[in-house]
């Protein structure tokens, strides 16, 4: 009887310091407005929720808001509109804007020092500086895409390849990759040729042929959009199969989808890092350190990626050391 009541007595105690701690749990939980620029099914947007997800879900409530400004561009301050009155409504603690359209449209006009909630931008492809951040309440982090790398690699599975063009839909997303190569383009292992930037699908195939004579090595990327003959806007998936099959020379891309869609090969950067650690500094700064003390950063580690479908097909033969720690995948049909 006595010990029975020794463990009761011990249970109450334990109950009531799980009673006393659940309150502390829950004032300790967020609210998080995550702003993505783009659609719901764009290929990346999934990349950033897991990242976002894998930092916050233990601590906070989030809800998304998707501006498609990928398809409907011009359609974007009006979306912005919406993202603030739902900001509005839901008053979170803290919130997330991904990639650059996010910021244009929406941080800059309506939170940027007009508020005093911390914002984490991520997915950022120009200077910080562009935008007017670091702000009172704004950090983040800024992306950079591996195209150094990712020639540097295809270059040791072809090492023929010497010269590298580059195709992309006319939007800020190629503005912003156009400044990238033209910043760096001198370290590059290839010369680089002055950007592509077809509007139609015919002109996306003749670029495409014109190219396949003129270079080694084709970047494509960031071309969902770009009409049918009927109109209708097409899938990067769509568009990129029929540069792969116009070019017919080895093609390097920005993410892990291009590889899978027929690219050769690619350094990726993770849109997961990106999330991740935007989610991280916004935690940070939602329990109390300011975001005067969180600085900027940028993205740091890629990850190589290759179509062991592509390299058959191409009738090549890497290097046991260039496979070793890549990840290899095949062509989705």
């Amino acid at each position: 009887m006595l010990k029975k009541r020794l463990f009761c007595a011990g249970m109450g105690l334990v109950l009531c310091a799980l009673g006393c701690f659940a309150p502390a749990v829950q004032a300790a939980s967020f609210k998080v407005l995550v702003v993505m620029s783009y659609e719901e099914t764009y290929p990346t947007t999934p990349e950033y929720k897991e990242g976002i997800g894998a930092a916050l879900k233990n601590n906070c409530e989030i809800r998304y808001f998707h501006m498609d400004t990928k398809q409907h561009f011009e359609a974007g301050p009006e979306k912005a509109k919406e993202a603030y009155a739902l900001y509005e409504e839901f008053q979170p603690d803290g919130v997330i804007a991904a990639d650059d359209n996010a910021q244009s449209m929406f941080v800059v006009p309506y939170l940027k020092d007009k508020v005093k909630t911390p914002v984490m931008f991520c997915g950022v492809n120009t200077e910080a500086e562009k935008y007017g951040y670091p702000a009172s309440n704004v950090s983040g982090i800024l992306e950079r895409l591996h195209i150094r790398e990712s020639i540097a690699l295809a270059q040791q599975i072809v090492p023929s390849i010497k010269t590298v063009g580059y195709m992309m839909k006319e939007s800020p997303t190629a503005s912003f990759i156009s400044w990238q190569v033209g910043s760096e383009s001198e370290t590059y292992s290839a010369k680089s040729l002055p950007p592509r930037l077809p509007k139609t699908l015919d002109q996306v195939v003749a670029m495409a042929k014109e190219l396949r004579d003129q270079c080694d090595l084709l970047f494509a990327g960031a071309l969902q959009g770009i009409p049918d003959k009927d109109g209708t806007p097409l899938s990067e998936k769509d568009i990129f199969s029929v540069i792969v099959k116009n070019f017919g020379k080895p093609i390097i891309g920005t993410s892990a989808y291009h590889v899978r869609y027929g690219g050769l090969c690619t350094v990726i950067h993770r849109m997961q890092e990106q999330g991740e650690i935007a989610a991280k500094m916004l935690l940070k700064a939602m329990q109390g350190t300011p975001v005067s003390e969180i600085q900027i950063t940028r993205s740091k580690y890629g990850k190589r990626m290759i179509n062991a479908s592509v390299v058959k097909a191409l009738g090549l033969t890497p290097r046991p050391s260039v496979l070793r720690g890549a990840e290899l995948v095949r062509t989705e049909e």
